[in-house]
């Protein structure tokens, strides 16, 4: 008996195992699912993870495209590019000036399908910033390329101007932006140019302007598209190279670049600013080194530059002489296609004489270089003309006497005007040139030169141009104008009432001289004790000896940095009232007098010389107030390069620059 319910109890011993055994087994088994499942989620999770920073790039990166009217609104100094590898046109940034003196600078892109006529804006948040006078160059590798460096900015109201100095790469196939950061690059700029020879981007010249003076640069460098590395070409001080510019024409060859033209200014001491336009044409010899053939090691130097100037004989064609002309590369005929183009006579200090250009001319790249001129072909005739309308032209004719043998009569007789009829040609090809104008932007695809904008003056008016044009450069037989402005340009303008204002202030300037003719004869004391106050060291030394504190010092740099930025923005009796930087009181009183004796006037019955004492005490009030800031101005001028000369003659000048338009650098 108590075998048996031994028996029993290891049979339920043994069972009890089992069941444990499939408790356990149905354990791991439920564990191994739950894990599964847990790796499921985490991969669910990750996969989510991912997708949402996928959507978060894309939305950021979001390009929009949309198609355009027509071209690009008014712009000026933006860049028409020919796709390296396809049929399409790239405009890209520019600048307009409002009538009410504001800037208005852009980011966006256009692309220009001939095959459509079609124009299409592109929109990117990673895009370049707002720009003008940048540089461009494209390459086909990558599916196509197009490289932009540097920039020129203002604000709406032009009381900050800058430049800058960033590297970009636009990809032609997905339309994306990408900023190159590299530690070694060129430094800030704008009106200079680049060029693609092989493998390297070449970027020459260009101008740099603090707001004080303009430095023009003639520095090189090469970005090597394989390395993705900056490189400044270093000269000896006896190379031959060209001087410093910007605005010029920059062309690759097989060999090398072509650099033609440009604009800088002469800073002479003692001399105001004088603009010059450059004629010359220089090539830059690029050469690839290889291994020496005897002992296989690498040249040090994989790749020579030298700069060689080409000579044109004096009696060999050549364009006037002009800047503001754009030169494209026209590659089927290894030709460089200029068109338009201003030349400025300066007559004066603030006067420029300016003849604007429509021609095309060509420069050939090859040898030593040549120009042709590109005229329009015209039409053979087809037998007797028709459609031609007479249209009238005044001429001149001169009446003689029937008995009259007077030498002298017939040398001096008065032309009469006569109106005979001419006959004009409708078809005439030269009637579809485009007008005259400077800066335009040109792009050529296979033998069609496309001309873009630019900027044309009459009177005192600058016109900001957004017509588009293109001709066969293969056959020259006329331009088709693919988009008329829709600017109407006065016949005459301004150019009556600006010649009355000249009458004006001729008769101004007369009085002006007759009374200062009268000052200078009855020279008061007051005058002479300026004067001699400016000369005496002691009394400089005086003013310097009281030296302000750090938190007096960090206050006047405030109002200083405040005085340069607002002064330009100032009226005509502002300015008059106002001392500048580098001015003496004798040439602040000097400029102002009158000013301050209609002030003195409006206080006091005075009159004559005592009238005058009056006008310069409150002229020296004045100047003793803004003495400390203009100090300050003159350190802040002084660390931004510019002389005591310079400032003494940009005081005498009014405080106001005399420049050309920003849009002829």
């Amino acid at each position: 008996m108590a075998k048996k319910k031994s028996g029993n109890t290891a049979k339920a011993a043994k069972k009890a195992k089992a069941a444990q055994k499939i408790e356990r087994t149905a354990k791991k088994k439920i564990g191994k699912q739950k894990k599964v499942e847990d790796d499921e989620d985490s991969d669910d999770d990750l996969e989510g993870i991912l997708e949402k920073l996928r959507v978060e790039w894309e939305e950021a990166h979001k390009i929009t495209e949309e198609l355009a009217d027509g071209p690009p609104s008014r712009r000026a100094n933006a860049t028409l590019t020919a796709c390296p590898n396809g049929n399409h046109l790239w405009c890209i940034g520019g600048e307009f000036f409002s009538e009410d003196g504001k800037a208005y600078f852009y980011s966006d892109v256009y692309r220009y399908s001939p095959e459509k006529d079609e124009w299409r804006r592109f929109i990117s948040p990673t895009c370049p910033g707002p720009r003008s006078a940048h540089a461009v160059a494209a390459s086909p590798a990558g599916g196509g390329k197009i490289f932009l460096f540097g920039v020129e900015f203002s604000s709406l109201h032009q009381n900050s101007f800058h430049h800058y100095r960033d590297f970009w790469c636009f990809d032609v196939q997905s339309h994306s932006w990408d900023r190159i950061d590299t530690k070694i690059r060129p430094s800030a700029r704008s009106g200079h140019r680049m060029a693609i020879w092989k493998h390297f981007i070449v970027l020459f010249g260009g101008f740099y302007d603090p707001g004080v003076t303009t430095r023009y640069l003639n520095d090189l460098w090469l970005f090597d598209l394989q390395e993705y590395k900056w490189q400044q070409i270093e000269f000896r001080a006896t190379d031959l190279r060209p001087s410093p510019r910007s605005g010029f024409s920059f062309l690759p060859t097989a060999d090398g670049i072509i650099l033609h033209g440009g604009y800088c200014k002469e800073y002479a001491k003692g001399k105001r600013p004088v603009g010059v336009m450059l004629e010359d044409t220089w090539f830059l010899k690029m050469t690839m080194t290889t291994a020496d053939s005897a002992n296989t090691k690498p040249s040090a130097e994989p790749l020579l530059v030298k700069w060689e100037r080409r000579k044109r004989p004096s009696t060999a064609y050549a364009p006037a002489l002009r800047s503001g002309c754009t030169m494209t590369l026209w590659t089927a005929k290894n030709t460089g296609v200029l068109f338009g183009g201003v030349t400025d006579e300066d007559t004066g200090e603030e006067t420029l004489e300016s003849v604007f250009w429509n021609d095309l001319n060509g420069y050939q790249l090859a040898g030593k270089g040549k120009w042709v001129s590109m005229t329009l072909k015209r039409p053979k005739a087809k037998g007797k003309a028709a459609g031609k309308k007479k249209t009238p032209v005044t001429t001149y004719k001169f009446e003689e006497p029937a008995d009259s043998d007077d030498e002298e009569y017939m040398e001096n007789v008065p032309a009469t005007p006569q109106t005979p009829i001419v006959e004009v040609d409708p078809d005439d090809p030269l009637l579809t040139t485009p007008i005259p104008r400077y800066n335009a932007s040109l792009a050529i695809l296979r033998n069609t030169l496309y001309i873009y904008g630019g900027i044309y003056e009459r009177g005192k008016r600058e016109y900001t141009l957004d017509d588009f044009y293109l001709i066969q450069l293969d056959k020259m037989e006329r331009y088709t104008c693919l988009k008329e402005s829709g600017i109407v340009i006065a016949d005459e303008d301004d150019d009556s009432s600006s010649e009355d204002d000249d009458d004006e202030e001729e008769e101004d300037d007369e009085e002006d001289d007759e009374e200062g003719d009268e000052y200078t004869e009855n020279q008061g004391d007051e005058a002479i004790a300026v004067e001699e106050k400016d000369a005496d060291p002691s009394a400089v030394l005086e003013a310097e000896a009281i030296e302000p504190t750090a938190d007096e010092q960090a206050a006047l740099r405030l109002k200083a940095t405040a005085f340069m930025g607002v002064f330009k923005d100032r009226s005509p009796e502002e300015v008059l009232s106002t001392p500048l930087p580098g001015e003496t009181l004798a040439m602040f009183y000097a400029r102002s007098r009158v000013y301050w004796a209609q002030k003195a006037h409006t206080a006091t019955e005075h009159q004559g010389k005592q009238l005058r004492r009056d006008g310069f005490a409150l002229a020296e009030e004045t100047y003793e107030t803004y003495k400390p800031v203009l100090k300050e101005v003159e350190k802040i001028l002084a660390a931004a390069g510019l002389d005591e000369e310079e400032m003494r003659q940009r005081a005498a000048g009014g405080g106001v620059r005399v420049e050309q338009s920003r849009n002829r650098r």
